[in-house]
């Protein structure tokens, strides 16, 4: 596939945010501080692609004032081109999440109503422009959670991506205390999935977002060979719903007692599903991010043409990879990734 893409760029579309991580139990204001994390889950994404190497841009809304210039320049430092930035409206999204605290969790408080990219429309943005030295689109099912007209704004995308021949992927991500404007994620999310090439999450996301049939047995019975024969099911499904759909893969992560995580996955291409690694960890710092670092790991590996199996196996490095340093992206090297390889493979089950 790098063939063609030429060394066109990837586009990341999505809401930068910055996430507050207070301690807990009201330290944050005897210390009078709460360490900030420049995040958001398609900018992780484009951090992880710059920091490997490969031609990475970023689209967001931002206001004009001097903090969203200082966040220009940290864009520009991770090797990001930020040219596609729409300057407009007056806030940055802002969310609280306690230290130790994982996203899925009740932990989480969001502050971006009314944030320069919630309050975008279709027709304001000059797609031709932004896509013209794009080969490859990224977003995921966190901006369509946002309200009707991002939504809206994301089919005028991908339509115009589409036009233009570009690659599509697509990150499942569910957030729970999304999802308020009176749309279902399956009355939504099927509609943009039409469009991608490549689609991420896992087999319950599948099921909440796109209405892919999910086993009950999967949710009680927690054996890897099951998770395994329900990640071809819905892989299957997936490419059977949406023929533009080529590449589907499956995230698998269990917390173990301890603090540790158990983590493997799985990619379905040419009608065959290849399985990473297993790898067992117990001494992580934070879980935010992995699943972006997952996603990089998939695009770095299909726009350098790597094997099925390589892409897999990098993708999972990457995302473990990640758990072992407190930020929203990874600072990970491409060589860290591939001496972790190395290292879990030694921890194989």
């Amino acid at each position: 596939m790098s063939g063609a893409h030429a060394n066109k760029k990837i586009l990341s579309f999505g809401e930068l945010l910055l996430r507050m991580s207070p301690k807990t139990n009201g330290e944050w204001i005897s210390e009078g501080k709460i360490p900030t994390y420049v995040g958001g889950a398609e900018l992780n994404v484009a951090t992880a692609l710059g920091r490997w190497g490969l031609p990475s841009k970023y689209f967001t809304a931002l206001p004009d004032h001097a903090l969203s210039h200082d966040l220009m320049q940290y864009m520009r430092d991770k090797s990001i081109d930020p040219s596609a930035v729409n300057f407009s409206g007056n806030r940055i999204g802002i969310y609280f999440l306690p230290q130790g605290s994982d996203l899925k969790n009740a932990g989480v408080i969001y502050d971006r109503a009314y944030s320069a990219f919630s309050e975008l429309r279709p027709g304001m943005i000059d797609w031709d422009g932004a896509l013209s030295d794009v080969s490859w689109l990224h977003f995921t099912a966190i901006s369509p959670a946002l309200n009707q007209n991002v939504t809206e704004l994301c089919v005028e995308l991908l339509k115009a991506a589409s036009a233009k021949g570009v690659t599509i992927s697509l990150d499942l991500n569910f957030r729970a205390k999304l999802w308020k404007y009176g749309k279902s994620p399956v009355e939504v999310m099927p509609e943009l999935a039409q469009y991608c090439d490549l689609i991420m999450g896992n087999i319950w996301a599948a099921g909440r977002l796109l209405g892919m049939p999910l086993d009950e047995t999967a949710e009680v019975v927690h054996k890897k060979d099951v998770y395994l024969a329900h990640a071809q099911l819905t892989s299957e499904a997936i490419i059977k719903h949406f023929p533009k759909v080529k590449h589907v893969a499956n995230t698998f992560r269990f917390d173990k007692a301890g603090g540790g995580v158990n983590y493997y996955a799985t990619l379905y291409t040419g009608s065959k599903l290849f399985i990473s690694r297993e790898i067992d960890v117990d001494d992580i710092k934070d879980k935010i991010g992995s699943g972006d670092c997952f996603m990089a790991g998939l695009i770095y590996g299909f726009y350098k043409d790597l094997s099925p199996a390589e892409i897999i196996n990098f993708s999972a490095t990457a995302a473990v990879g990640k758990m072992y340093e407190t930020s929203d992206a990874t600072n990970q090297t491409l060589q860290e990734v591939l001496a972790n390889e190395i290292k879990f493979s030694g921890v194989q089950k």
